[in-house]
């Protein structure tokens, strides 16, 4: 182009730029009062945080400004739905531990007893083993910290136990009264949520998942390889009293168990697209017959698993109605180190039915649903399970199913109240149970030597008059009353008890749950539903 003809031409450019301009100057909000400022004011605080700075620099008094903001927040989210929190910043780190699987300590499970903290067990492989330390321990030092004889909590003395892998803490443990000083190295610390898994009978296996976090996929999947080696051709799931957690873990697991290409759960929300979750690979025990334990304490994850095997009748579920948890929380992180848990959207099952209970009567009324459940006669008859939901839902093969809130089992089995005599109750609230087991443990470990595994001592171990009169005069120092005047099923209860948390003292959880179960009436009924059904 010419320089004659550029001459003419910006002139005409700079003015069709220039009208525009202003064109959209006058169409953009705000454009009355300047249309510049719209490029540059700062977004109205709104009155919430309008009133906050007020109080902050004008009030008489002086406050506790994070916990004014703590009840603010509360409040406001007290009008959404129950499962929408604040985690405030001192809370978050142990939140996320929790789900995403490990922490960083030093590998011990202890309780505090007598202003005293006992070593109950050492995590086999972990800093702690590796340091030298064993069951019986008492620690009384933690680097500069006296922790005995001080009042201390369970907070506290993980506080002082947890940090950064890799780092040293140095403890002061008593030993068969001789005081030793243990340096021990950090290290990440596993928090398993498969707590146990074992052959239950010839050809069935049994697996127990107490949540749903960033490994359990994993944990279940090792499970399974190595059930299988034994000879399972038969399945039972146990989701009793597990809250849930992460979507990704329950869907992974659904796909191991349901053919291809089936539909397990989908979520829908108001500003959030349907999204569905199908299987995707061949699973590891798509055929065989599968049980799954659910009751009131099951929820969210463990929901959409037993919903999405009972609506494409892959198993059956024995127990009772799950908790009805069926929205979708996303986690926000704030500026303050904390968080918010927002719900964003529903959970629904294959079925189309929704998990969720109603929440309408306001976070009080929710709260107690599990009570009223008690007091209206649900946990002990299936005819007093209220269906609040009218329509009609049927799984793959034509059955009825019902919504409302939770997954209704295809066998009911009720709750046992005869377990709460005041005797027993009082046993329970002071955890007589525990602290008896590690005392008699660390006391009489010699006698335990002979037992090779968890199910050498379940079939060979008997608890025996000698122990039941030692844990009787124990409870009673334990000011739990009645224990001259048990019955037979009180009697019976602490046997069965006394020898399931002997083996959790002597095999964690995988020998507590193979003791107890050997008497537990849901157990008994899936092992005769998946041994009656055909391969």
């Amino acid at each position: 182009m010419s320089n004659r003809k550029l001459n003419v031409f910006l002139p005409l450019l700079f003015a069709v730029v220039l009208a525009l301009g202003m064109f959209l100057g006058h169409k953009m909000p705000g454009s009355n009062n300047g249309g510049a400022t719209v490029f540059f004011a700062k977004p109205s605080k709104g009155p919430l945080q309008e009133v906050m700075d007020l109080i902050k620099a004008k009030y008489v008094d002086s406050l506790n400004t994070d916990d004014l903001q703590q009840e603010a927040i509360d409040g406001l989210l007290s009008h959404l739905d129950p499962h929408s929190i604040y985690i405030p910043p001192s809370e978050l780190q142990r939140v996320n531990e929790d789900m995403e699987g490990n922490f960083e300590g030093i590998g011990v499970e202890f309780n505090i007893t007598a202003d005293t903290v006992n070593v109950v067990s050492v995590l086999s492989g972990g800093p702690s083993e590796t340091a030298g330390v064993q069951t019986g321990d008492k620690i009384l030092k933690v680097n500069d910290s006296l922790v005995a004889g001080n009042n201390i909590t369970p907070d506290r003395i993980r506080k002082l136990l947890r940090g950064p892998a890799g780092s040293l803490v140095n403890t002061v443990i008593l030993r068969q009264q001789k005081k030793i000083q243990v340096p021990i190295k950090r290290g990440v610390i596993p928090l398993y949520s498969v707590d146990a898994s074992y052959m239950a009978a010839p050809g069935v296996g049994y697996i127990k998942i107490s949540k749903f976090s960033a490994t359990t996929y994993d944990e279940f999947m090792k499970a399974i390889r190595v059930l299988d080696k034994q000879g399972m051709k038969k399945l039972i799931i146990d989701l009793r009293q597990n809250p849930g957690g992460y979507l990704d873990a329950a869907t992974r697991i659904a796909d191991e168990l349901l053919g291809d290409d089936k539909l397990i759960v989908y979520t829908k929300g108001k500003d959030f697209p349907r999204t569905d979750y199908k299987t995707k690979r061949p699973g590891m025990f798509e055929k065989g017959s599968l049980a799954v334990l659910t009751d009131e304490g099951s929820a969210s994850a463990s929901e959409i698993l037993s919903g999405a095997i009972q609506d494409w009748d892959r198993g059956t579920i024995i127990g009772r109605r799950t908790f009805g948890k069926g929205l979708v929380q996303e986690q926000y992180d704030l500026d303050n180190g904390g968080a918010l848990r927002l719900t964003v959207a529903r959970y629904y099952i294959p079925s189309g039915r929704s998990i969720q209970k109603p929440y309408g009567k306001g976070h009080d009324d929710y709260d107690e649903d599990i009570a009223e459940r008690y007091h209206h006669g649900e946990l002990v008859n299936k005819d007093s399970i209220k269906i609040t939901d009218t329509v009609i839902y049927k799984t793959a093969a034509g059955r009825t199913v019902y919504g409302g809130g939770g997954i209704t089992p295809d066998i009911f089995i009720p709750f046992d109240t005869s377990r709460f005599t005041p005797t027993l109750t009082a046993i329970y609230t002071r955890n007589t149970f525990s602290n008896f087991a590690y005392q008699y443990y660390t006391s009489h470990r010699d006698a335990f030597k002979s037992y090779k595994n968890a199910e050498d001592f379940i079939k060979s171990y008997q608890p025996g008059a000698d122990l039941f009169n030692e844990f009787r005069e124990y409870a009673k120092k334990d000011s739990v009353p009645g224990m001259d005047h048990l019955g037979p099923r009180d009697e019976k209860e602490i046997h069965q008890r006394l020898k399931a948390m002997l083996a959790r003292q002597l095999y964690r959880t995988e020998g507590f749950y193979e003791a107890i179960n050997a008497d537990d009436p849901m157990m008994k009924k899936a092992l005769e539903v998946v041994e009656k059904e055909k391969d």
